[in-house]
């Protein structure tokens, strides 16, 4: 007899709306249900974490109890969320936010450590439900849950603590569960608060319906002025602006960090291992994002980016990581929790993130780069960072011949990875370019002789002898998308036939119906098992086409990306080409900054190529992605 597997009650990774207050975030699914909040860092313990464990994790769901059709989007310009649903009696509409108000320099998002959730009837009459299921510490913590009054209740247990109300009267449904019903007319409106509270001050909160409408308020005001500085006017401005107020969401506030997404172990291939915690900013991500902010007009935010980047990385270079906490921090230990199912089964979960402490040469060159990226926009350098930075220059020189984790962080033996080599050969650049450009104390000539050395070992250990193109490492046959940096970072203009081969090499052996995977040898990686493509991959390929002059190409490949984009515009770090599923931790800021990137690149392709067929005078050729400096070298 055919045994028929139980549908999953998780929902697709793709299938949640993320909500931010610009200091951590919260996913939604299109049932109106939390599945994940982390209240007051976007690397807290979270009070609902039902994606990585459906029985254990918690929930807050607002939804009609009859069937439904639900359609979703943000309010224009915003991180707020309505959900709308309809049934055969009539429709609702939930409007989901962490509210903020602007406080202290250049109206900066002050959190209220609070979820909103307002459910208004539209038309007829719909019975509605709120179901609340806190659970601490990733599901370890049952909290006691306990009504104080018809509408308004505290939960409590180790280390966390919430105080909520609804308007909607609840029960005690179990010792860490409530719920309550109510009927919704059309123009009635229920309402629904949570406030993250430290046990030690948990105290019962009532917010007036007024105020409650006025933090909304003030949140719908928050984001559509900071949406309204979006200089982008390009053709894909609608999906730009998605990705600016995706980097915005976020970006923890008081520190100018932008974090690599906001949730943990949502897994690159369902039932999986490859599970990282990504609640953390990488200083790979910073010249991208840097670039990104500058480019759409955000210079409050880059500046706040680079003083939270000059502050963390100070002290002595060697001691230089790839990756902090939002805070700064640089102790993030790996700690595997072996009580959690994991999304759909995909474990293990993990939180912490043990890349930290891996030997990553190309961070070298990232940091340079966002340096030189940094005073290209104006940004002053000051003796005590250069000083730092001549610090990364000498570490270079000490360790660019030795094997490396690279780019994607491999938990297997080091090796030479060319990509490695190439940023390496970046920092020494971008050094040399910031020491002439400001009249900084250098040794140049030394300097010099060592971009030299650095460029004449990839030019030689770094190309595959039978392809004519860039390897993956020194003497591997493997390529590596990785490798579409190359241009990109002008280590070689795109028209060299090196770089020619190695875009032609990675469509012909690292795609799948045009989506880029970052490579193929997973199984020598350390980690092993599939993967799905990499989104930020398919828009650096989209980046070299309009590089090359392949406008056409380029735009469509990078169109057919945006249309696995989820109704509300957000991408995940990976897709599965077969399915177009989301895959990985969602949604994720370097996917966001690659469209960012990408749009710009088509953008001006496409203003130089209009220029060329006028005869009008040709202007530089268009900003990378991922090296936005376009200085002659």
């Amino acid at each position: 007899m055919e045994v028929v597997a139980e549908p999953s009650p998780y929902p697709p990774i793709g299938a949640y709306g993320l909500i931010s207050d610009a200091h951590s975030a919260a996913l939604v699914s299109r049932d109106g249900s939390v599945d994940w909040c982390c209240f007051h860092r976007f690397d807290a313990r979270p009070a609902f974490a039902r994606i990585l464990d459906w029985r254990k994790g918690g929930y807050c769901r607002i939804a009609p109890t009859a069937p439904y059709r639900t359609s979703r989007r943000y309010l224009p310009g915003t991180n707020v969320l309505e959900t709308t649903f309809e049934t055969a009696a009539g429709r609702v509409r939930l409007i989901d936010c962490l509210p903020v108000h602007p406080a202290g320099r250049g109206g900066r998002a002050h959190p209220y450590h609070q979820l909103l959730r307002l459910v208004r009837g539209e038309a007829g009459a719909v019975e509605v439900e709120v179901q609340l299921s806190p659970r601490f510490d990733f599901g370890r913590t049952v909290p006691r849950v306990e009504l104080r009054a018809e509408d308004a209740g505290v939960a409590y247990g180790g280390a966390d603590a919430l105080a909520f109300q609804s308007t909607i009267p609840l029960t005690r449904t179990g010792p860490g569960d409530a719920s309550g019903r109510a009927t919704l007319h059309a123009g009635e409106e229920a309402v629904c608060a949570i406030t993250y509270m430290l046990p030690h001050d948990l105290h019962l909160v009532r917010c007036s319906r007024e105020e409650i409408h006025r933090r909304l308020e003030q949140t719908v005001a928050f984001w559509t002025r900071w949406a309204a500085a979006c200089i982008y006017d390009g053709p894909y401005r609608e999906a730009v602006l998605r990705s600016a107020l995706v980097l915005k969401a976020l970006t923890n506030a008081p520190t100018g960090a932008i974090v690599a997404a906001p949730t943990t172990s949502l897994p690159e291939q369902i039932g999986g291992t490859r599970n990282w915690d990504y609640r953390y900013t990488w200083l790979r991500d910073a010249a991208l994002t840097l670039y990104a902010l500058f480019t759409l007009g955000y210079t409050e935010e880059a500046h706040a980016f680079m003083g939270w980047l000059v502050r963390t990385t100070a002290g002595r270079a060697e001691d230089l990581q790839i990756m902090y906490g939002v805070g700064g921090e640089r102790l993030i230990p790996e700690v595997e929790l072996t009580g959690l199912e994991g999304y759909r089964g995909s474990r293990p979960v993990r939180i912490g993130n043990a890349a930290a402490d891996q030997f990553q040469l190309d961070v070298y060159g990232y940091l340079a780069d966002t340096a030189w990226l940094y005073h290209r926009h104006g940004g002053e350098l000051d003796p005590v960072f250069w000083e730092f930075l001549q610090g990364v220059v000498d570490v270079v020189e000490r360790l660019w011949l030795q094997p490396d984790r690279g780019i994607w962080e491999i938990r297997g033996a080091p090796r030479h990875f060319v990509s490695s080599k190439v940023m390496a050969w970046v920092a020494v650049d971008r050094a040399i370019r910031l020491a002439r450009a400001q009249g900084l104390p250098a040794p140049l000539g030394r300097w010099r002789a060592l971009r030299r050395r650095i460029r004449t070992w990839i030019e030689t250990e770094g190309v595959d002898r039978r392809t004519g193109a860039f390897a993956q490492s020194a003497g591997s046959p493997e390529v590596d998308a990785s490798l579409l940096l190359v241009p990109l970072v002008r280590f070689l203009p795109a028209h060299d036939p090196r770089v020619v081969a190695t875009v032609e090499r990675v469509r012909a052996e690292l795609t799948h119906d045009g989506f880029v995977y970052r490579y193929r040898n997973t199984e020598h990686d350390g980690v092993g098992g599939p993967e799905g493509t990499f989104v930020i991959c398919t828009f650096w390929l989209v980046d070299a086409l309009a590089m090359l002059g392949r406008l056409e190409e380029a735009r469509a490949l990078f169109e057919r990306v945006l249309g696995y984009a989820n109704d509300l515009g957000l991408l995940a770090e990976e897709l599965d080409p077969h399915t177009g599923e989301a895959l990985g931790n969602f949604p994720q800021a370097f996917s966001h900054v690659g469209l960012v990137g990408a749009a710009m690149n088509l953008l001006k392709a496409g203003r130089v190529g209009a220029r060329a067929q006028t005869g009008a005078p040709q202007a530089p050729g268009p900003v990378p992605s991922a090296d936005p400096p376009t200085v002659e070298s």
